[in-house]
């Protein structure tokens, strides 16, 4: 009997636990649906600017700009930002973010680079702390990255980066690139030298034109325009590919909540039966010792 009750609590409690995690499948699909369409808005947007600077630099020649060239001398250090999510639940979204950061904070460390590392998200300070790096800044942006917060972000990180403070800042966080694929992504936010350079190769085959006012002025504008639509970006894809790893992570908890429900009913049912059984043996028993 006492293995009847707690086969019969175990079929509750996982029952409990499938509910659950269901009820988070669809939290997390309604917020992914509302993600990738924001995700998929800016995008059109955020290239048009790269592919707007490539041809100005292309007709602009041998440019010469501190957001493109970096500093004249170099301050031996950079900047780290780590794009993590705040809660867990979203299978390996965390780990492989975290991984990689940890990797290029080896790298930098084996290289006598001096470091600023910054975290968006509360994982990444909790695996910093455990690690004992030091963090100079938090930040959380949650669910749904805000443009002026970001624009705040990246102007601070391009007049730090003007000032000769770092040698390169760079970004890392998860990549969306379809549902069934997203990918860690380490990119160098500043300097935008090798970007800059691709982008003129693609826009030298194309028309030139004029540009008044000179093409150096509209760089000042583009240039930090293209930092901050960049970074974005990568918020924007951070925060797409966190609710689809979770609603995928859900959906699997959900289906083995279910195989093992399944299997606690089959043992239920067994365990009910020899039982049964057992008492039908003692009343035959008990009738025939009668007789």
């Amino acid at each position: 009997m006492a293995q009847i009750r707690e086969i019969r609590k175990r079929i509750v409690a996982v029952g409990t636990i499938q509910r659950i995690t269901k009820t988070m499948q669809m939290i997390a699909t309604a917020k992914f649906t509302t993600a990738v369409q924001r995700a998929k808005a800016a995008k059109p947007y955020s290239e048009k600017v790269k592919q707007l600077v490539g041809e100005v630099v292309a007709a602009a020649g041998d440019i010469q700009h501190p957001l493109i060239n970096g500093p004249s001398e170099s301050p031996k250090r950079e900047l780290l930002l780590i794009v993590s999510s705040d809660r867990g639940f979203c299978g390996a979204f965390n780990g492989h973010i975290l991984r990689k950061s940890l990797e290029q904070v080896r790298k930098l460390k084996s290289s006598s680079t001096a470091l600023d590392l910054e975290t968006s998200g509360k994982k990444a300070v909790g695996f910093f702390e455990f690690q004992r790096v030091p963090i100079s800044e938090k930040h959380s942006f949650g669910d749904k990255p805000d443009y002026e917060e970001i624009d705040r972000l990246a102007q601070r990180y391009v007049d730090e980066f003007t000032q000769g403070k770092y040698d390169a800042i760079r970004v890392v966080y998860m990549q969306f690139i379809s549902n069934a694929k997203q990918m860690p992504q380490l990119m160098q936010l500043l300097p935008l030298q090798a970007a800059a350079s691709s982008e003129a190769q693609t826009a030298a085959v194309k028309a030139l034109y004029d540009y008044s006012p000179s093409s150096t002025e509209i760089l000042d504008d583009l240039l930090p325009l293209t930092v901050k639509t960049a970074l974005y970006q990568a918020f924007l894809d951070a925060s797409v590919s966190e609710q689809i790893m979770r609603m995928i992570a859900m959906k699997s908890a959900t289906e083995n909540a279910s195989d093992v429900r399944k299997d606690l009913k089959r043992k239920y049912n067994r365990a009910r039966q020899a039982k049964i059984t057992t008492e039908l043996m003692e009343v035959i028993s008990g009738a025939a010792a009668l007789e």
